[in-house]
């Protein structure tokens, strides 16, 4: 295992719970969310220009569309907005979904559907769900049982799907067929040591790597397709949420991190929480898939 060089801080102050990250290579701009407050940030990285939209309702996250604009997960379901962050539509609620819950991350499958879960309020373990919003607009129950939905990604093929639950601590590896995309063969990829953190999003580099975030493990980490840990990258923070690959390249690393819960003395321990922060790791990512409705 090798720990790898320094993330570098890109916007201090980012958010509570920033989470979600997106780059948009439309704009060549990075795009996260802070959840409970129902905001979406976008910011040019080599311009240093910060825009924040707010969507009135807690988001946990969003993908472009392809015919322009986005699709956000907010808390009861699915939204679809245009290119100036505005709704085009109404909620197009998840069946089933309880009270007490709410979205939050997702991410949009090879095929451009869009795949986001729910989490308890009160962290009631078993009763959120993974849905996938397809194309026609229709939301359909894919995983039922569900404590904490997390990150999600596909191998740079398709034919693989990666999924956190953090209730249950683990990283877990579908097969996926390839005239339906649905999901088949669950098996625990990778499970996190306990005092290790928790796992929270993922994304997958070129090479078909995952990278990891740890929620208080303070570092993402680089596994090899067969669930071996490579890499790490520690950071000045505890509660790491998520990353995604952006720049012109998409060679660089942007993670988010947050604030959200720490204590007074916490807070001032860790002054750079709830920051963006920027990696260079020395691979690639893959572009982020785009809706298809």
């Amino acid at each position: 295992m090798t720990r790898l060089g320094r993330a570098d801080v890109l916007v201090a102050d980012a958010g509570d719970l920033c989470e979600g990250p997106r780059w948009d290579d439309r704009t060549g701009t990075l795009v996260w969310v802070d959840i409970l407050a129902g905001a979406v940030h976008v910011l040019g990285p080599r311009t240093g220009e910060r825009r924040t939209h707010r969507l009135h309702m807690p988001v946990g996250a969003v993908a472009p569309r392809r015919g322009g604009g986005w699709v956000a997960a907010v808390e009861r379901g699915f939204r679809l907005l245009d290119d100036e962050w505005q709704p085009t539509g109404p909620v197009v609620g998840a069946p089933g979904q309880p009270a007490g819950t709410r979205f939050n991350d997702g991410a949009c499958n090879p095929r451009g559907e869009f795949w986001a879960g729910t989490l308890a309020y009160d962290g009631t373990r078993g009763v959120a769900a993974l849905y996938r919003l397809g194309a026609d607009g229709r939301v359909r129950e894919v995983l039922g049982g569900v404590t904490n939905s997390n990150g999600i990604g596909w191998s740079p093929d398709g034919a693989t799907m990666y999924y956190v639950d953090t209730g249950l601590g683990t990283v877990d590896r579908f097969d996926v067929d390839p005239v339906t995309g649905l999901v088949s063969g669950r098996t625990t990829l990778i499970r996190i040591p306990e005092g290790d953190g928790l796992p929270d999003g993922l994304t997958v580099d070129a090479e078909g790597h995952l990278w990891l975030a740890l929620w208080g493990g303070g570092c993402i980490r680089r596994y090899t397709p067969s669930g071996a840990l490579e890499a790490v990258v520690e950071l000045p923070v505890a509660l790491v949420t998520s990353l995604t690959f952006g720049g012109d390249e998409l060679d660089e690393l942007f993670i988010t991190t947050a604030r959200q819960g720490l204590t007074p003395a916490q807070r001032r321990a860790q002054p750079l929480a709830g920051s963006i922060f920027r990696h260079r790791p020395g691979t690639t990512g893959i572009p982020v898939a785009a809706f298809a409705g």
